[in-house]
């Protein structure tokens, strides 16, 4: 048997590798805990504990760092990580964008955390700029009904109800039936924290840096980037203005305009 035909045959099996990202497309890559359900259960306070929330941005940050994202953003167990359009990691293979991108993922939150933890990952794609800011604007929602639900369901549980009684409790209740259940316990949902409510963006700052020329024996001021984590994003048209302010440097031509 030759060796090469064979080597060559193995490798035609490998039926997604050639399995590509289009060039200048936009391209978000989201990463989600594995079974973080009882993961986070029975380590964390619920519905939100802000030792988990500080170790979600450390795991986006990561990510960030690692793919030179210019924004990324995480609401509950998920990330979504934004890529350039012009940017070309591993050949823009989706095999490898979803494998390093959960395994990066997946270290940084163990390395973090201290304990096992396993993240999956995901390629979602756009034509337009218009498109990623649609993407984002339904994350964030999902992020808000997560977030009523959540607290719903654990103020339920935590007077006394049972995971089933608390979950039957909220079937088919409206979002303002969820609201007055809360404030019946004391709770308003709208004075709760915005990273909550609205999920944590990153993004690249640029400061000036100060320093001393040994030489000229003068300071000098240099221009350099930094990670902005923003815990207050806006909601609905203002996030998506917001989110245009960040894109619009982004590339160039009639595919990536607002």
């Amino acid at each position: 048997m030759e060796a090469g035909g064979f080597e060559a045959r193995q490798r035609e099996r490998e039926w997604f590798h050639g399995l590509t990202v289009p060039p200048g497309s936009w391209t978000v890559l989201r990463v989600d805990g594995r079974s973080f359900s009882k993961f986070t259960e029975a380590r964390f306070e619920k519905p939100f504990d802000p030792r988990f929330g500080d170790l979600m941005v450390e795991t986006a940050q990561a990510l960030m760092t690692e793919f030179a994202a210019p924004y990324v953003y995480t609401e509950s167990d998920e990330i979504s990580l934004l890529l350039d359009p012009a940017s070309d990691w591993f050949g823009r293979g989706v095999e490898k964008l979803v494998s390093i991108s959960a395994g990066v993922a997946s270290a940084a939150f163990t390395h973090a955390a201290g304990v096992p933890a396993h993240f999956d990952s995901r390629v979602w794609l756009g034509t337009t700029a218009e498109d990623v800011l649609d993407y984002f604007s339904w994350r964030q929602a999902d992020a808000t009904r997560c977030a009523l639900n959540g607290w719903c369901y654990w103020t339920l549980r935590k007077a006394g109800k049972s995971a089933s009684a608390a979950g039957k409790a909220l079937e088919g209740a409206s979002v303002a039936d969820k609201n007055d259940l809360l404030f019946a316990h004391g709770v308003n949902f709208t004075e709760l924290p915005a990273w909550q409510r609205r999920g944590v963006g990153l993004y690249w700052e640029s400061f000036e840096r100060t320093g001393f020329d040994p030489v000229r024996k003068a300071e000098v001021s240099a221009t350099r980037r930094r990670v902005r984590v923003e815990r207050e994003l806006p909601m609905k048209d203002a996030y998506r203005a917001f989110l245009g302010g960040l894109l619009q440097p982004i590339g160039s031509g009639s595919r990536r305009t607002l």
